[in-house]
């Protein structure tokens, strides 16, 4: 492992590895550093830390030391020096006639070497420039070529998302980016609308590449013919983000119907004619292809349970039902049976066929009225007033013979 901290020397500009030589060096503190082309001033934007030995580059330029407030000053001081500088290189250009376009000046922190960054569209002899840009300067100059990309990077500005330049902000390199990306994105091929300010396709659109070649992997393709829980048909279109299809159905004159691509079962993918000797399922297995939300497949079960239980109470119910007249009959005939022979029994005791030990309440309440009321006259209505009245008793044996129940003394 190599302990590193990381460099930056323009805003949006490449990080680079350095030896801190002991020095702990927080994010966002400025450092002297030595590199190929001098001493430069830049900005930490990773703090001490250890990396693998084949991540780094053998041997590391060193840290010289901390910036200080003098550091800066002399930073600033060259600012002011670059902006003088790009009105002279513009007017040597313009007197040389050079098909160029100068786009920044870059002074090295001594001050002993002054980098001017231009565009063209080909190849420009810029000698006789350099000679004059030296003769005023009493410095080395160099000029270097960029792409417009760079020249993005350098100037900034807003994207049309209304947000700064991502090469500007935290893009160390530029992904490569092609046509075929916003093909697969389903994006418009309208090159204002998918080009940058630096007239190149966005950058953005390496951004959900992956997302988008991963979400393919899963969808039909275009014009595949499938299967789906209203019949079969032609995929008319696929929306990757949702993961959604629309189906043309082939027994339906109607619009295409949109599915979840779960709901999709492939019979031949890309275009082409239908499959020869296929035989589209009933719907019947073409309808357990339909989705079902958790919360409706967690109700439909429920419905079929009730149904399953009311189902089951109904069969019970007939069966109770169909047993209920039988047994009223056995009942019904059981009771009959024992008033007849309750009645032979009751017809031994007096010729009426009543039974003076047991009788029903109806007949018990008149008499014991009529008890009390002849109590209330003194004995009249009653037995004769010698006589005393023969206590009722009632008796485990009838008496034999078939007189009355009652015996007077």
């Amino acid at each position: 492992m190599t302990e590193i901290i990381g460099v930056r020397f323009k805003a949006g500009g490449k990080q680079y590895y350095f030896d801190p030589k002991g020095l702990t060096v927080a994010n966002g503190q400025n450092v002297i550093v030595e590199t190929g082309k001098g001493l430069e001033y830049g900005t930490c934007v990773h703090p001490n830390g250890f990396v693998r030995d084949e991540a780094v580059v053998q041997p590391l330029r060193p840290v010289v030391r901390l910036a200080t407030d003098k550091d800066r000053q002399k930073v600033e001081e060259n600012r002011q020096k670059e902006k003088e500088a790009l009105d002279v290189c513009q007017k040597l250009i313009d007197r040389h006639g050079l098909d160029m376009k100068l786009v920044q000046a870059e002074y090295s922190f001594d001050g002993s070497k002054i980098i001017f960054f231009f565009t063209a569209e080909g190849r420009v002899d810029f000698r006789s420039l350099v000679k004059d840009l030296a003769g005023v300067f009493r410095a080395r100059i160099e000029l270097r070529q960029i792409g417009v990309r760079d020249e993005a990077r350098m100037l900034g500005g807003l994207g049309i998302c209304g947000k700064p330049f991502c090469c500007s902000q935290f893009l160390d390199e530029f992904q490569p980016v092609s046509i075929k990306m916003a093909k697969t994105q389903n994006l418009s091929l309208n090159p204002t609308k998918i080009s940058g300010t630096c007239g190149r396709l966005m950058c953005c659109l390496k951004y959900e590449q992956c997302a988008y070649e991963d979400a393919m992997k899963r969808c039909p393709k275009q014009e595949s013919f499938v299967e789906c829980p209203d019949g079969v048909g032609n995929v008319a279109s696929v929306d990757l983000l949702k993961e959604r299809v629309k189906v043309r159905l082939e027994d339906s004159s109607e619009q295409p119907k949109s599915y979840r691509v779960s709901e999709i079962r492939v019979v031949r993918s890309g275009k082409g004619k239908r499959p020869e000797n296929y035989t589209a399922p009933p719907k019947e297995e073409l309808e357990k292809l339909r989705y079902l939300p958790p919360e409706e497949e967690r109700q439909t079960r429920r419905m079929g349970a009730e149904r399953d239980l009311s189902t089951l109470l109904e069969q019970y119910l007939e069966q109770q039902d169909g047993q209920r007249p039988s047994e009223g009959k056995s009942r019904s005939g059981s009771r009959g049976g024992r008033r007849r022979r309750s009645g032979k029994k009751e017809g031994q005791g007096r010729p009426g066929g009543e039974n003076p030990q047991v009788q029903p309440k109806e007949r018990q309440q008149p008499q014991a009225k009529a008890d009390q009321a002849s109590k209330a006259a003194g004995g009249e209505g009653g037995a004769p007033s010698g006589e005393k009245k023969r206590r009722r008793r009632p008796h485990h044996r009838r008496p034999k013979g078939s007189g009355g129940g009652e015996q007077a003394k």
